[in-house]
């Protein structure tokens, strides 16, 4: 388990891998978009498919690992997040079986 931890598989501190995959999509999703389509414009659908797949996967990404970095690691914790959210906006608690 200790050394699961230091390499950051399952504790804390292997957020930062979370937001380096990020960041490396958003940029490759940036100079693919800047790049173009080439001259014929024949590849235009899957280049668009392509760029748009990177910009989906770094949100995405981004996602897990600011819910990572937060401490939910299992949908209890999601749902007593939900609950705290709840109580602070003062609605009525959901019962939920």
């Amino acid at each position: 388990m200790a050394a699961e931890m230091e390499s950051g598989g399952g504790g804390g501190g292997g957020e930062w891998w979370w937001a380096a995959a990020s960041a490396a999509q958003m940029a490759a999703g940036v100079v693919s978009y800047r790049r173009g389509c080439g001259p014929s414009g024949a590849a235009m659908p899957f280049k668009a498919f392509a760029v748009a797949s990177l910009f989906v996967g770094a949100s995405a990404t981004a996602a897990a690992g600011a819910v990572r970095g937060s401490g939910i690691r299992k949908v209890d914790d999601l749902k007593r997040v939900g609950e705290n959210i709840r109580r602070a906006i003062r609605a009525p608690p959901r019962n939920t079986n």
